[in-house]
């Protein structure tokens, strides 16, 4: 996996594409459990989930995290704009330290043991010419590695996931 970040315009585009050796279904309910966030998301950011579970995964579900970014503590708030089960949801930052973020994940079968996911985010940070190359991409770009080395880790090979339910 390879993370590319492209510019469009005043927003940054985020994209990675993954094959995971998994029926749709069975990576869709990983991904749409919101409480698996913790796990793909690395250790230096000290990421917790605010919202009392279970988390109905809808739209309009809205979510409230904390982590600490570079030091300074951030509360994010994010609400499910789309929930396409099991093929796509998007969500989107409401407060954080984006100026915008929307993530959308998209899931399509190969076959019956494989699915590609695909992960585009659209972003703006504030002060971007000073702070997207030195912090921002570099942070994205570890995040999203650590993510592609934990979903390795929690599909391989088995021919299942650790799924919460």
């Amino acid at each position: 996996m390879t993370v590319q970040i492209d510019r469009d315009g005043g927003s940054f585009v985020l994209k990675t594409e993954t094959v995971i050796p998994e029926q749709l279904e069975v990576v869709f309910s990983y991904f749409g459990d919101a409480t698996n966030l913790g796990r793909l998301t690395p250790p230096f950011l000290h990421f917790r989930i605010l919202t009392p579970e279970p988390i109905e995964m809808r739209v309009g579900t809205l979510i409230d995290y904390r982590l600490r970014l570079h030091g300074v503590p951030i509360r994010w708030r994010t609400i499910i704009r789309s929930w396409e089960p099991p093929f796509r949801f998007v969500d989107e930052q409401l407060r954080g330290p984006y100026r915008k973020w929307s993530h959308t994940h998209e899931f399509e079968a190969i076959d019956d043991e494989r699915t590609r996911m695909r992960d585009t985010v659209r972003y703006q940070v504030p002060l971007s010419f000073l702070t997207h190359r030195w912090l921002v991409r570099p942070d994205l770009e570890r995040v999203f590695q650590y993510r592609q080395d934990v979903i390795q880790r929690e599909f391989a090979g088995q021919g299942n996931a650790r799924v919460s339910t």
